[in-house]
């Protein structure tokens, strides 16, 4: 799919809204709409290396919609570089940029950028060729869209990412010990 680029304006300093889009376990708050079932690859859900699985909901029913994310470079407050894959097999590579600047007056312009590179031309087919580009980037704009209603007025609210199979226990000074007198 080639690149698209959307881009939204939040009247809040760049520093917050970069905090809150380095944890990849926020990210399902505002990308549940079309960004479903997700789970943490990691228990560290910031930064570099965090990462999350999850299932696109696309207008077309396909059994190969599940996709991941992986935060390779974060630079703080500045740029936050995903790589994931997705489609059949996993053979969709795919690379996401949030970038965020200074819009003046204590607003933060984020930009976001998609891209995927195919390895099999039969490949097109599972991301719907032009059709599919331009339902990506419309669901990308809503989900930036969502980001800014989170940021200015506390709504749209989805649910945070977990760790796959719930939240973990501390651990216990319980130890298994072995009957020897069997």
């Amino acid at each position: 799919m080639d690149p698209f680029t959307v881009e939204v304006v939040i009247a809040r300093p760049r520093e917050e809204v970069f905090e809150y889009l380095a944890d990849i376990a926020n990210h399902p708050e505002f990308c549940d709409h079309y960004l479903v079932k997700w789970h943490l690859t990691r228990e560290d859900s910031y930064g570099t290396g965090a990462g999350a699985r999850y299932r696109i909901k696309l207008p077309v029913r396909s059994r190969y919609a599940w996709a991941d994310s992986t935060f390779t470079e974060v630079v703080a407050p500045r740029t936050i570089l995903e790589r994931g894959r997705a489609g059949k097999y996993n053979r969709i590579l795919t690379r996401g940029v949030y970038e965020l600047e200074d819009a003046g007056a204590g607003t933060t312009r984020v930009r976001f950028t998609l891209e995927t590179k195919r390895k099999l031309p039969t490949d097109a087919i599972l991301e719907g060729g032009p059709v599919g580009r331009l339902w990506m980037k419309r669901q990308s704009k809503k989900s930036l869209n969502r980001l800014r209603a989170i940021f200015e007025e506390g709504r749209d609210r989805g649910t945070r990412a977990t760790v796959a199979g719930g939240p973990r226990k501390p651990t216990s000074a319980f130890r298994f010990q072995t009957d020897v007198n069997r």
